[in-house]
């Protein structure tokens, strides 16, 4: 039944009932229309076969309570119609079924439908809502930082291709200029239920309408009905200071535009972080091997070392030190989300000259007889016999 139909139709009148009737007077009076019209006790007689199909019809809208407060919401709201009814009582009237753009008037189908049509209401085709926000997609990328910029932080520019919004159709997947109509397949519902077997069904996106609930006649040209398109952008993201190597970063609200006025979904970029000559890290930490000649660490000295993005420090090496000690340099390391810094942990790396000059071999031999008898292995073969 076209919902254009029912504006002509006074269903009380139908059943002989008053407006302010209660349900169990409505329903009396059903009862007994049905049975003195049913095709059963009638056969052969049309006209009251067709009389019963009217009560039948009444009763459906008025004998539901849900669907009753409906009709009557819709009467009222037309009551001004004046005394040619719904059919006349507006320019072009509503029982033409004509378009917007037609010789005046509209198509009442259309109004109808949405006041019987609504989400929970329960009415003539209760199961059909507007099509619900959806959330976009989260998108993924991946860029390579300086080992500087992943310290410090920087703002970078990323080439984006996402799933979009067909920007013919606007996502309904229907010709411009053509009308929708509630999908058949799903009957406005967007899903449809599928059995898995040993009793049991799910839900599934309705294949006709992809869940959009509404279908056209004619496909768009661009997206062939799909509704969707490609979108190519670029835009800017700010990487935080400190980000590590492998981190992923998680930008909102930069993924995929949502649909039906829902959010869009998040970015996420995968950071790598190529390494650097001269530092490396560990944590929040910062590290840096030094190089310190052997009479730099026998005797003590005081050496300079670089730090990242900053003037150099000067260390104090102390007699004695040996390869390997790690000296921590405070604050001088990667950035914390505390607001805190890390710090540099430098370690001392003696070097053995590959070559000796005369005046160097003889300092070093004397060096050695001066030392002679102590055995720094000795210690390796106490107990060993």
């Amino acid at each position: 039944m076209n919902n254009a139909d029912w504006a002509n139709k006074d269903f009380y009148k139908v059943l002989g009932v008053t407006k302010d009737a209660d349900q169990a007077a409505v329903k009396k009076a059903y009862r007994k229309l049905a049975r003195d019209n049913h095709p059963d006790g009638r056969p052969g007689d049309k006209a009251a076969e067709e009389r019963f199909k009217q009560v039948a019809e009444a009763y459906d809208v008025i004998g539901d309570a849900e669907k009753r407060k409906q009709y009557d919401e819709m009467r009222s709201m037309f009551a001004g119609a004046g005394a040619g009814g719904f059919g006349g009582g507006f320019p072009g009237g509503f029982g033409g079924g004509q378009r917007p753009g037609g010789a005046g008037g509209f198509d009442v189908s259309d109004l109808f439908g949405d006041l019987f049509n609504r989400s929970g209401g329960g009415g003539f085709g209760g199961r059909t809502q507007a099509p619900r926000p959806a959330r976009g997609a989260d998108l993924e990328t991946d860029t390579t930082l300086d080992f500087a910029d992943a310290l410090h932080g920087t703002t970078i520019s990323l080439r984006l291709s996402s799933d979009a919004p067909c920007p013919t159709c606007s996502g309904t997947g229907g010709k411009p200029g053509t009308r929708p109509h509630v999908c058949p397949t799903c009957d406005g519902a967007g899903v449809v239920v599928s059995s898995v077997g040993g009793g049991f069904s799910m839900n599934e996106t309705c294949p006709q309408c992809h869940g959009r609930q509404l279908v056209y006649d004619e496909a768009c040209p661009t997206c062939h009905g799909s509704g969707r398109g490609l979108s190519n952008r670029t835009i800017s993201a700010r990487i935080p200071a400190g980000v590590k190597d492998g981190q992923r970063i998680r930008l909102k609200g930069k993924g995929a535009a949502g649909e039906n006025g829902g959010p869009n979904g998040d970015l996420l970029v995968a950071v790598h972080v190529r390494s650097h000559p001269l530092f490396g890290r560990r944590g929040d930490n910062l590290t840096l091997e030094v190089p310190v000649t052997f009479d730099e660490a026998a005797l003590g000295a005081e050496i300079k070392v670089p730090t990242l993005g900053g003037p150099p420090v000067t260390l104090r090496i102390q007699p004695g030190t040996p390869n390997g000690r790690v000296m921590r340099v405070r604050g001088r390391g990667a950035p914390r989300k505390d607001g805190t810094t890390g710090d540099l942990l430098v370690t001392v790396d003696i070097q053995v000259p590959a070559e000796l000059d005369d005046a160097t071999r003889a300092a070093v031999s004397a060096y050695r007889d001066a030392r002679r008898g102590d055995d720094p292995r000795a210690r390796l073969f106490q107990g060993s016999a």
